[in-house]
């Protein structure tokens, strides 16, 4: 009888045991949220099995084992994040993955990344996706994504990048955008979008904007915002000219328009920008440029490259760009320039110094200057500088010396011929 009291203790003690067990066992099976355990499910079902090879994220993920609760084991080894039980972010590496995501409903409410780059995910982009309302960044580029951008993706409020380039979308840009009030980079480069640019003007976060390489038609918008660092809309269709507002863009340091249908003159602020350093607008129409006004010796420009060839541009070279303090490349090829080759551009070729920097690039070919090549570019040895005087009208530029290489000066003729053009 005595040693029935000690009998019961060791069975309660194995029953607390037992309980503790169950408890920390049952805590371990559930730390993934259980909705956010089947959205991981439907995910990886919305993806072409075959395209899931050995090694690849997506094929370490198996369902015996909890998605968050794999630290050390050998699923689940990448493709997600999770704090709390909750998962916070799906990146995807770049293994080939494919299949249509239309149907997947993307419930998961706490993600907050989601990148699928460089895979091959087809079908429209899911208006589903305006359920991540915690969603910071997305990243679909470089898939076979295709149909217009869903109008729904504007809600997404809390959104910093999105980030759709090097897809197939078609459709204009959504109207809805203007609702982004958190983005800071926005590329969607390298696909057919068309129709008008939208007014953005609320997007007032927003530094990075790419929409090359479509077909986006009508003029730049006036209404970009002035937080813009950097612009590249090259490869498009657009015309007219650049916008006033630009001179108001405090941080703009790149404008990329290469490739459209600008005309008309380049107004002269954009060469005394206060912070702009690359301007590149060649093969469009333009046909003039307008000189800011300056001093004998140098005008306050932050610009280090001016690309503005392949233009229609006439007139003699501007004197201006010659005392840029910082420009190092300048191109001018395949315009209506004539004249001599000013002073200033000589010995910005030939010489720099610690608060003047020289032409390393300076590209004049395929327009009709005339005269002697200046001496001191007359002794420049090759590798020196990237200098190219091709195609005018000089008196003597053999193909011996390396600036004159590439194509032969233009006959006599053809230079008499512009000349009698010239107003």
């Amino acid at each position: 009888m005595s040693q029935k009291p000690k009998h019961i203790s060791l069975v309660m003690a194995s029953l607390v045991t037992l309980y503790l067990l169950a408890t920390l066992l049952s805590s371990a099976e559930s730390k993934t949220y259980w909705g956010d355990v089947a959205a991981l499910k439907d995910l990886k079902n919305s993806v072409d099995a075959k395209s899931m090879r050995p090694g690849s994220c997506l094929s370490t993920w198996d369902f015996s084992v909890d998605p968050c609760d794999s630290v050390f084991s050998d699923t689940f080894t990448c493709g997600l994040h999770c704090v709390s039980g909750r998962v916070t972010e799906l990146s995807f590496d770049q293994a080939g993955y494919s299949g249509s995501l239309s149907s997947f409903s993307f419930n998961l409410p706490y993600l907050q990344t989601l990148d699928l780059t460089g895979n091959y995910f087809s079908g429209p982009i899911p208006d589903s996706l305006s359920n991540l309302t915690h969603l910071t960044r997305l990243a679909l580029s470089a898939n076979s994504f295709s149909g217009s951008i869903p109008d729904s993706l504007g809600s997404l409020s809390l959104l910093e990048e999105l980030l759709l380039d090097s897809n197939r979308l078609d459709g204009s840009v959504p109207v809805s955008f203007n609702g982004l009030s958190n983005l800071k980079r926005l590329e969607i480069q390298v696909n057919n979008i068309s129709g008008e640019f939208p007014d953005l003007s609320s997007l007032k976060n927003l530094y990075y904007l790419d929409a090359s390489d479509n077909r986006i038609s009508g003029r730049i918008p006036s209404s970009l915002p002035e937080s813009l660092v950097q612009i590249s809309m090259r490869n498009n269709l657009i015309h007219g000219t650049i916008p006033q507002s630009f001179k108001l863009f405090n941080s703009l340091q790149v404008i990329d328009l290469t490739h459209n249908k600008l005309s008309g003159s380049i107004p002269s602020f954009i060469f005394t920008h206060q912070s702009l350093q690359q301007l590149t607008l060649s093969f469009n129409g333009f046909t003039s440029l307008d000189s800011p006004y300056y001093s004998p010796l140098s005008l306050p420009s932050e610009l280090i490259s001016i690309d503005l060839s392949n233009n229609r541009i006439q007139g003699m070279l501007p004197l201006f760009l010659g005392l840029l303090p910082k420009l190092s490349a300048l191109s001018l090829e395949n315009n209506n320039f004539f004249g001599m080759i000013p002073t200033q551009y000589v010995w910005k070729t030939v010489s720099s110094g610690s608060d003047f920097a020289g032409f390393q690039r300076l590209l004049l070919g395929g327009n009709f200057l005339f005269g002697v090549v200046p001496g001191p570019l007359m002794a420049l040895k090759p590798g020196s500088t990237n200098l190219q005087l091709a195609g005018n009208c000089f008196s003597w530029c053999p193909a011996t010396l390396f600036f004159c290489q590439g194509q032969e000066q233009r006959s006599p003729t053809e230079c008499r011929k512009f000349s009698r053009l010239i107003p």
